[in-house]
């Protein structure tokens, strides 16, 4: 059971960077290549009926993390407490402009609206990047599971990291290639054609990134990811978006998968001792709690993803960027 739900967690993150990477781009790439209050518009529909359904999966991360695995949510949450609550601030500023931004009149409000959304937008893409880094890297664990150090270094200090910086760097190219791919899938138009414009050259150029970096490193997954980005670059050239975009969210969900998993058993290294870092054994409720949830589980999950795989089967189509004339 802990394996499953272990893997269940891991699911969750994967639906929600994946799902919500596409929202985030598409927040931020909004202002840049739409060129006026029509095409700005257009791109905000193309998330108008997913983005909140696609925020579900964040509370289910954490919902399943603070069931199944207790002392690895403690740790988290009260290790980057100050994150935690910045990262809901920002998804309230999202929310309130996505929701607010067709309640009031004039080009000149949507303007202030839609940079709204492109900077907390930002801020999220940033933060979440440089916070999986820091579940990658580990924090000041000790032997009992609480995170050492007072006040601000201590919840603020792991993000204060080079590794940190390159997480968030990583995450906000993630989040523009996916939105980019998106976008010309889900659009015709101007705005169709300048989002595949936008990918092919993302994605070629972070391949060539990526590809030093691998080098550099040494290392199997960063080349695997410039691969990736090529092969997306190179689709979205082509007029193949859905393969674009496919090949994308197949990278960050590798990605994801890659930093949970990355130090095997072990779901929160510790800095201070190995010895003292969390594994999914010790992490995990009892097993009578883990039998429990497993029962809600199983009704629940199948259902909400055969309800918002509908949802995006209805709203399949294309939404138009150029004027139609009447």
């Amino acid at each position: 059971m802990i394996t499953f739900w272990f893997s269940v967690v891991v699911l969750a993150w994967v639906l929600f960077f994946v799902l919500e990477g596409f929202d985030f781009g598409v927040g931020l790439l909004g202002p840049v290549l739409g060129r006026d209050d029509h095409e700005r518009g257009a791109a905000v529909r193309t998330i108008g009926p997913f983005w909140d359904g696609n925020e579900v999966w964040l509370v289910a991360a954490i919902g399943v993390t603070f069931a199944a695995f207790p002392a690895w949510y403690s740790a988290l949450l009260s290790g980057l407490y100050l994150p935690m609550v910045v990262l809901l601030l920002l998804l309230a500023v999202r929310g309130v402009a996505l929701e607010f931004r067709g309640k009031g009149d004039g080009p000149r409000y949507r303007r202030r609206a839609d940079l709204a959304l492109a900077a907390s937008s930002l801020g999220i893409v940033l933060v979440w990047g440089a916070l999986l880094a820091v579940f990658t890297r580990g924090l000041a664990l000790d032997a009992g599971g609480q995170v050492r150090g007072n006040g601000f270094s201590r919840t603020a200090g792991p993000l204060l990291t080079w590794q940190a910086g390159l997480g968030a760097l990583a995450a906000l190219y993630a989040a523009l290639l996916l939105g980019s791919t998106f976008l010309a899938l889900r659009t015709s138009g101007p705005l169709r054609k300048r989002a595949r414009s936008l990918a092919r050259w993302l994605g070629t150029g972070g391949a060539i990134v990526l590809v030093v970096a691998g080098i550099a490193t040494g290392s199997p997954l960063v080349l695997a990811a410039a691969v990736l980005s090529f092969a997306a670059g190179l689709l979205a050239r082509t007029g193949r978006e859905a393969l674009a975009f496919a090949t994308t969210a197949l990278g960050v969900a590798g990605a994801v998968v890659a930093v949970f998993t990355v130090h095997g058993s072990v779901v929160l290294p510790s800095t201070l001792d190995p010895a003292w870092s969390l594994t999914r054994a010790s992490a995990a409720a009892t097993p009578q709690a883990l039998e429990l949830i497993t029962w809600a589980g199983v009704l629940i999950l199948p259902g909400v993803l055969a309800y918002q795989a509908f949802s995006y089967w209805v709203f399949r189509r294309r939404v138009a960027s150029e004027r139609v004339p009447s």
